[in-house]
C-alpha cells in the first residue's frame, strides 16, 4: 500500500469522523421528529442526493454494470445488503440515544467501536500489529473498560452503536465497489422500506416532516446530504488504510461528542471519565507515533533501495 495513498485515506476519513462527532448538534435540532421518522427522511434523502450525485459524475453506466454483476457475484450483492441494514440500525439508535439525553453513552459507543474494528481487522482480514501497537490497544481496552464499568449498568446502546459500525465497516473494506456506486445501491436497498413508512406516517396523520414548518422540513432534508458526504468519505478512507488503523482515527468522533455532551449540553462527567480518557489518550498517542515510524523507516528503506538502483 504506497504512503500517499494512506495519508489520503487518514484525511478522508478523519473528515468523515470530524462531521459525525458534531452531529449531536444537528440531531438536537430536529428533537421535535421521532427517530424512526427522522431514520425513514434520512434514507430517502440520502438516496436522492446520491442519485443527483451519480448524474453530475456520470455514473449511471457503471452503476448499471454493478448491478447486472450481482447475477454472477451474488456474494457482493448480500454483503452490500448486509452493510445498509447495519448503517441503518446504527442510525436510528443514534439518533434515539441523542434526543433521549444519552450523548455519553454514544461517545462510550464509539469509543468502543475502535477495538472492534481492529479486533476485525485481526481476525478477519488478518492485519499484524506490532507489539507497541498491541500495547497501545490495551491502553484503549482498559480506558474503554472504566468507562463501561463505572456505566453503572449494561450499556447496550454503547455495543450496539459499537457493533453496528465496527461490522458496517469491515463490510465496506470487503467490497471492491466504487464509493459513490457503493453507497448510492445501500440506500436503494432501504429506500423502499422508508417510503412505505414515511407513507404509513401520512396516512395515520402522525408526521413531522411537511407538518407546517418549514425550517424543520428543510432540516430534515438536508440530513440526508449531511449523511451522505461522511459516509462517501468514510468509503475512500476504509478503501485506502488498514482497518486497524481506521479504528483508531474514529476516537475523533466520540471525543468530540462527550465534549458537546459534557459542556454544551451539561451531562455529567465523572473521575472515572477522566481516568478513562488517560488511558485512552495514551494509547492513541502510541499508536500514531509507532505508525509514524513505521511510515518513516518505509521511507528510509524506499529510498535506499531507490539510491542502491
Amino acid at each position: 500500500m504506497k504512503e500517499n495513498e494512506i495519508k489520503t485515506g487518514v484525511l478522508y476519513a478523519a473528515f468523515a469522523y470530524l462531521i459525525w462527532g458534531l452531529f449531536p448538534i444537528y440531531w438536537k435540532y430536529l428533537q421535535g421528529v421521532g427517530a424512526d421518522e427522522i431514520l425513514a427522511n434520512r434514507v430517502l434523502w440520502s438516496f436522492v442526493f446520491m442519485v443527483l450525485l451519480v448524474t453530475f459524475t456520470k455514473k449511471w453506466r457503471k452503476l448499471s454494470e454493478v448491478l447486472a454483476g450481482f447475477k454472477t457475484n451474488k456474494k457482493q450483492a448480500f454483503m452490500l445488503f448486509i452493510a445498509s441494514l447495519l448503517v441503518s440500525c446504527n442510525w436510528f439508535i443514534y439518533i434515539w440515544a441523542v434526543n433521549a439525553n444519552q450523548i455519553i453513552e454514544t461517545s462510550l459507543g464509539y469509543y468502543i467501536n475502535p477495538l472492534v474494528s481492529v479486533l476485525l481487522g485481526m481476525l478477519v482480514l488478518k492485519e499484524k500489529l506490532t507489539k507497541t501497537q498491541y500495547f497501545s490497544v490495551g491502553l484503549a481496552a482498559v480506558g474503554v473498560l472504566i468507562l463501561t464499568f463505572s456505566h453503572g449498568s449494561f450499556p447496550w446502546i454503547a455495543l450496539s452503536l459499537a457493533f453496528t459500525f465496527g461490522l458496517y465497516g469491515l463490510a465496506k473494506k470487503l467490497i471492491s465497489i466504487d464509493s459513490e456506486i457503493g453507497l448510492t445501491l445501500e440506500t436503494l436497498f432501504i429506500t423502499p422500506i422508508a417510503l412505505m413508512y414515511i407513507a404509513f406516517l401520512f396516512v395515520k396523520g402522525d408526521h413531522a416532516f411537511l407538518a407546517g414548518s418549514p425550517g424543520l422540513d428543510f432540516l430534515v432534508i438536508l440530513s440526508g446530504v449531511l449523511t451522505a458526504v461522511p459516509l462517501l468519505f468514510f468509503a475512500k478512507g476504509a478503501q485506502r488504510i488498514p482497518l486497524s488503523m481506521l479504528g483508531f482515527i474514529q476516537y475523533m468522533t466520540p471525543t468530540l461528542t462527550l465534549i458537546l455532551g459534557v459542556f454544551v449540553y451539561h451531562e455529567p462527567f465523572t473521575t472515572s471519565h477522566l481516568l478513562s480518557f488517560l488511558f485512552i489518550w495514551a494509547a492513541l498517542t502510541i499508536y500514531s507515533l509507532s505508525k509514524t515510524k513505521l511510515f518513516a523507516q518505509t521511507s528510509s528503506s524506499k529510498g535506499k533501495k531507490s539510491a542502491e538502483i
